[in-house]
């Protein structure tokens, strides 16, 4: 039996969930300046455009949403990634880091940077770690595959994949439909993964649902090859992400999870449970 430790893979999205219109291409962040390039080279020339796109809503205390920037901190030092970055044709990828939350809050945190090794993963992990975790309410999964899509446009890299690479402890109770946005990113050539976090629910707070891993595989992640990663809470996010980078780096997730997603029968929850679970529970004055 499957135990949701790993999860779902796709090797194509399903034609009759992947066409809908395209998504606005508001153009919201100025390219990063380019890396010096070897001569002869095409600085333009990434393995991989990646968006480390990191839930900070108001279900998430302040302890929690620095677990999640540690993991991402240590991730950057590991050796692993490191060796996964510089495997690829080119050795190097482009990344940005983003918070979102609901009530349109998006934010860059790191803009665009090419990591080609150890010196530069330090380097944008130095810039990472120097800035303020800032939260808000409402959990809009649609919204921070909205804000993330137009930013691949905007930078100054030509990869040969582009992944947005979605945390989160709760599904979307705000925005549109995450489904019309994941197929609207999915028809632009994006590849949307996800880490969805299975935390046990404080008394009094809204309420997680225990099958959220199901909700990213059936109605987050998509695109050829999309996978998701379970962490089991905010103290295993930093293994979570760690293995997820290295699979999502290498652009190749192990036949493994191929047979995991075989096995995997249960039955996931409608995609727009956020918007009914929140709807249930509007007058209660609790916020997320």
């Amino acid at each position: 039996m499957f135990d949701g430790s790993f999860s779902a893979v796709r090797k194509s999205p399903p034609l009759g969930r992947r066409l809908s219109a395209a998504s606005a291409a508001l153009l919201a962040l100025a390219a990063a300046p380019l890396a010096a390039a070897e001569p002869g080279r095409d600085s333009r020339r990434v393995d991989l455009e990646l968006i480390l796109a990191v839930d900070v809503s108001g279900s998430i205390d302040p302890d929690e949403a620095d677990l999640q920037r540690k993991g991402y901190l240590r991730a950057l030092h590991d050796p692993e990634v490191i060796r996964a970055i510089k495997s690829g044709p080119e050795g190097r990828i482009a990344v940005t880091y983003v918070e979102w939350a609901g009530m349109g809050h998006y934010k860059t945190v790191t803009g665009w940077s090419v990591i080609d090794g150890e010196e530069s993963a330090k380097a944008f992990a130095g810039r990472l770690g120097a800035q303020p975790i800032e939260s808000a309410h409402r959990t809009s999964v649609s919204g921070a595959i909205d804000g993330s899509v137009p930013l691949f446009a905007a930078n100054a890299y030509d990869g040969a994949r582009r992944v947005v690479d979605i945390s989160g402890d709760g599904p979307n109770n705000y925005g549109r439909l995450v489904t019309q946005a994941r197929d609207a990113a999915v028809k632009e050539g994006v590849t949307i993964n996800g880490l969805p976090i299975l935390t046990n629910t404080a008394p009094g707070a809204y309420p997680t649902p225990p099958d959220l891993d199901l909700f990213f595989r059936d109605c987050v992640i998509g695109g050829p090859g999309a996978f998701y990663i379970v962490a089991h809470g905010f103290e295993d996010f930093a293994r979570a992400v760690r293995k997820k980078l290295i699979i999502e780096i290498a652009g190749a997730p192990p036949e493994r999870l191929w047979h995991a997603a075989a096995e995997d029968k249960r039955q996931g929850p409608p995609c727009d449970i956020g918007e009914r679970r929140w709807m249930s529970i509007i007058r209660g004055g609790i916020e997320r």
